[in-house]
């Protein structure tokens, strides 16, 4: 017991040292881009929670995170700010004279987004499959319509800027650790067992006596309250939002990440996350002029995303199931891996040695 807490603190030191020097050393762009792997990393495990874990096929998470978002947004931003931005039509009574720390508004923002995904997954989750997807893309457009035309709350069209940058390294990845860990938790305890049961098969999960919808919709308000969550930590790190930011595109990219990774998956989502917010950055020269040594190629708008594209198509060709499938990683999987890759080259040098001798 005391060699697991010590390793357990071993590890929070180190992990926060690395975040401290990051935070510290690295330029703003680096940052974002840091910034942005982790709360992706925790919109996917919301998502995953529910389309992965618990097999609800559902696209209505752009919806919860514009709630969490515009909620924190307005928590946290100062009363003159608000009167400057809110020229149009005034804020309305008590949120224009509203103004509290972040941790607070970042929770009522994940508290105010699970509400409402309560509300919708109620009627919604009575529904499968297909029905289930459409009905809840559904849901999000209608947020982000009320959204747009509710400018005494949210300015409207217009969208909010000024929020204060309070997103740094030690929010996001704190808090990242914090979901990974619950989610862990939780799927490892009855009610995740239950989750996986009803993904498998609803009528043995509920002839086993597991109630169907109050499984689905824990699932489902958990995963809008992280969405919720991720979504306070966006906007505070943008700096600005505005409805046409919470489009079915952003759930997509949110789909990408699960579907990469592994529906049902905490550790391929993880990987996921990193390894599609660094590659959409990475791959930005191709939007560019190239200069090569002898030939210089104009840039094309728009070829990073075709790029992009192809090489995720060809991912899932070669992991239909994800990178890590339902499973997750471990250190013998990891070392089972790097023997696998050593076993040709061993052949090999057993091959020269046999006709050496």
């Amino acid at each position: 017991m005391k060699k697991n807490i010590f390793k357990i603190l071993i590890f929070l030191i180190l992990y926060f040292l690395v975040i401290a020097i990051a935070q510290n050393t690295l330029d703003a762009f680096k940052l974002r881009i840091l910034n942005l792997c982790a709360i992706y990393t925790i919109l996917g495990l919301s998502m995953n929670l529910i389309n992965g874990f618990t097999g609800q096929f559902s696209l209505g998470h752009a919806g919860f995170m514009a709630i969490g978002a515009y909620t924190t947004a307005l928590l946290t931003m100062k009363p003159e700010v608000k009167e400057q931005i809110f020229y149009m039509k005034p804020l309305i009574y008590p949120l224009n004279s509203i103004s509290m720390p972040f941790l607070p508004a970042l929770l009522i923002g994940g508290v105010l987004a699970a509400v409402v995904g309560y509300l919708i997954g109620a009627p919604a989750l009575k529904l499968k499959g297909d029905y289930l997807a459409i009905a809840t893309l559904g849901f999000s457009e209608i947020i982000r319509v009320l959204i747009t035309n509710a400018q005494s709350i949210t300015n409207g069209a217009l969208g909010i800027k000024g929020i204060p940058s309070y997103t740094n390294l030690y929010w996001s990845y704190g808090l990242g650790l914090i979901t990974v860990i619950f989610m862990f938790k939780l799927i490892n305890c009855s009610y995740g067992r239950a989750f996986k049961a009803i993904r498998e098969d609803e009528i043995a999960a509920e002839n086993m006596g597991i109630n169907l919808f109050k499984h689905k919709i824990m699932a489902f308000t958990i995963g809008s309250f992280l969405a919720g969550i991720g979504g306070g930590l966006l906007g505070n790190l943008l700096g600005t939002i505005d409805p046409l930011m919470f489009r079915f595109f952003l759930t997509f990219n949110i789909l990408l990440i699960i579907v990469l990774g592994g529906m049902g998956s905490i550790s391929g989502t993880i990987i996921a996350a990193f390894v599609i917010t660094i590659a959409g950055e990475a791959l930005r020269f191709l939007d560019k002029e190239i200069n090569l040594i002898f030939v210089r190629m104009p840039g094309i708008p728009g070829l990073r995303m075709v790029v992009f594209s192809a090489l995720l198509m060809i991912v899932v060709l070669f992991y239909r199931n994800g990178l890590l499938g339902n499973e997750e990683l471990s250190w013998d999987k990891i070392k089972t891996f790097f023997k696998n890759i050593k076993k040709p080259f061993n052949k090999g040098g057993n091959l020269h040695g046999s006709v050496k001798n």
